[in-house]
């Protein structure tokens, strides 16, 4: 028996997520006493590879096919599903983004096995097998045993840390043979974002709420994570009144999104709000109301009118960075 990590690349670079899946995998071996293998899909130089291979995993395998230059669930699915057979898996990990919720359920049907998603820490036992995961928007726990041969998981983002390993993996490159018919999905244009740092791609987002009281009063936000290197984002009370385009709104409603760091500046903390935030690894809250909701999901807090407060944090980490 083996653990079965998938670790997704985007266009042949990895990212921090996949340092702490193959970590994650590499304790959950650990503990089932076996040993963790991971698994890429499409063309990634060795480059990258060498830099996923001292996290604990035995081996990583790198799955390469034509066809994999497309994201197809069905495909993945069936490569993924594949590997978790050779590999003879008792447990196959996904991360809890939008690629694992597509493809872990699929696997898991495939497998006839047992699905925990959005798991926030390691199993707390292993005979029986029992993980511990968020419920109801983050304000409860719960402890999800799970009976069948095989377990799927999904791990949340920041739940876990980055740890290396003394051994170094094995890299075992695969020319896999696909079935043409199982691709349904087609790129008829290609059209990427410049100048722009993607939400789901940012370690810092930088996020206003009704609190900025202005559309006109964004400027110093945008200064502030143009000089973090950040993401900008919104609440959806901003977004609605047009005041920021809807591709920034984060919450239950809009874009989840775990960074590392998210400022949020004016935003109250409604509960569907930092439903979509409450994974990120630290949350900085700036607001004039000392009960707000935000304080309670934030590890640091500033109370104060944020129309006065932006314009001086500017300017502290202008001169810390000499811009």
């Amino acid at each position: 028996m083996s653990v079965l990590v998938f670790i997704e690349n985007w266009d042949g670079k990895f990212k921090k997520l996949s340092f702490e899946l193959i970590s994650y995998a590499s304790k959950v071996a650990e503990m089932l006493n076996t040993s963790a293998v991971a698994l890429s899909i499409g063309e990634v130089s060795d480059e990258e590879l060498k830099k996923i291979s001292t996290y604990g995993a035995a081996k990583i395998i790198l799955a390469r096919n034509n066809l994999f230059n497309i994201l197809d669930n069905q495909v993945y699915t069936s490569v993924i599903t594949d590997f978790a057979k050779k590999e003879s898996a008792g447990v196959v990990i996904f991360s809890n983004n939008n690629t694992g919720k597509a493809l872990a359920p699929r696997v898991a049907v495939r497998l006839k096995a047992g699905l925990g998603a959005g798991v926030s820490m390691l199993p707390l036992s292993t005979e029986p097998f029992v993980v511990y995961k968020k419920v109801y928007s983050g304000n409860a726990f719960a402890q999800l045993k799970m009976n069948s041969t095989v377990k799927v998981l999904t791990l949340a983002q920041n739940s876990y840390g980055i740890f290396e390993s003394d051994s170094v993996s094995a890299i075992e490159p695969v020319n896999v043979q696909v079935d043409g018919q199982l691709l349904k999905t087609g790129v008829s244009d290609v059209q990427k974002q410049t100048g722009k740092i993607l939400l789901t791609d940012a370690d810092i987002v930088v996020s206003g709420g009704r609190g900025m009281k202005s559309p006109d009063n964004w400027p110093p936000l945008v200064e502030l994570a143009r000089l973090l290197n950040a993401a900008t984002a919104c609440s959806r009370p901003v977004s609605d009144e047009g005041w920021r385009p809807h591709e920034e709104h984060t919450g239950q409603t809009g874009k989840i999104i775990a960074p590392n760091l998210y400022i949020a500046i004016g935003i109250s903390g409604a509960t569907q709000h930092i439903a979509g935030v409450s994974s990120s690894k630290f949350i900085v809250a700036i607001n004039s109301d000392k009960d707000a909701p935000v304080f309670e999901a934030a590890q640091y807090g500033i109370v104060g009118d944020a129309m006065k407060i932006l314009p001086k944090l500017v300017e502290a980490v202008r001169e810390i960075k000499g811009k």
